[in-house]
């Protein structure tokens, strides 16, 4: 477990439309944190605060109360919006939406050239960070010919050439196949892994939770769980009671426990479920 907070959240508040009568609390008061290194995925139904949460991160959002943390800077103080962005990377649901060059490698190099970042400076981020996502035989390719994963890929190259201590994924994979859904989780959990990279995953994919250090989940603004993955779906009514399904692995597991088998707690993939099956 990382030994300091790269992030941390308190009191965190969020209200649509303040001091109107369309008021709307998208989160009431939020306490969380986030340690270096850590890979945390937050799961919760549509409506949950998920995504408001994700956007108080690199201060697309700013409190109405509380205040947010990153790497010790307030996202409150107008000085820390930079620094804090270039702290925080943010991949979004759809990738179309966040190419703006007609080619790869000059999409990528988009948000180094915007911060001043030396031309050889930039020619290497840019090379270095395709070849972390695995997209560096398409530098010179049309991003629109590329598929969605292919394309998510590109973008968290993008984010990752701004050397960015955290990445976060919101609804990274909500429009993807199955494969490109692959494609970007082995991406990120590989970072993770390998580079350090700070990982924040925010997802309604059950499954996408099972490989995290962490999940946190979240229901009507507020948290309603967190902890390791087999803690947080061995809590199976908590989830169905706010609208989520646990993961089918987990599933069959529970089925199997109410059948008389006994099955270990940490049975979360369908690897670990057919070693269990057939030793």
């Amino acid at each position: 477990m990382p030994a300091s907070n790269l992030i941390i959240v308190s009191g965190l508040t969020h209200t649509y439309g303040a001091g109107t009568d369309h008021e709307i609390k998208a989160l009431d008061r939020v306490d969380l944190t986030v340690g270096r290194g850590e890979f945390l995925v937050v799961i919760g139904p549509n409506g949950s605060g998920k995504s408001t949460l994700a956007r108080h991160l690199n201060a697309l959002l700013l409190p109405t109360e509380g205040r947010v943390l990153i790497d010790g800077l307030d996202t409150r103080d107008p000085a820390n919006l930079w620094p804090i962005r270039q702290t925080v990377g943010m991949v979004f649901q759809n990738p179309d939406n966040q190419i703006v060059a007609t080619v790869v490698e000059e999409d990528v190099a988009f948000g180094p050239e915007n911060l001043g970042v030396p031309s050889p400076e930039i020619r290497a981020r840019v090379d270095q960070s395709l070849a972390l996502v695995g997209m560096d035989r398409f530098s010179r390719h049309a991003p629109h010919l590329l598929s969605g994963g292919q394309k998510q890929r590109v973008a968290i190259a993008g984010a990752l050439a701004m050397r960015p201590a955290c990445l976060v994924l919101d609804e990274a994979t909500a429009m993807l196949d199955p494969q490109g859904r692959r494609e970007v989780l082995r991406t990120v959990g590989r970072l993770n892994r390998d580079e350090g990279l700070t990982v924040i995953h925010i997802t309604h994919f059950m499954e996408e939770a099972v490989g995290a250090d962490r999940v946190v989940v979240m229901d009507r603004g507020a948290i309603a769980a967190e902890g390791p993955p087999a803690e947080v779906f061995a809590r199976a009514d908590l989830l169905e009671h706010i609208g989520l399904a646990v993961p089918q692995v987990v599933d069959v597991c529970r089925r199997l426990r109410r059948a008389g088998h006994q099955v270990p707690p940490d049975i979360l993939t369908v690897e670990d479920l057919v070693s269990f099956l057939c030793p």
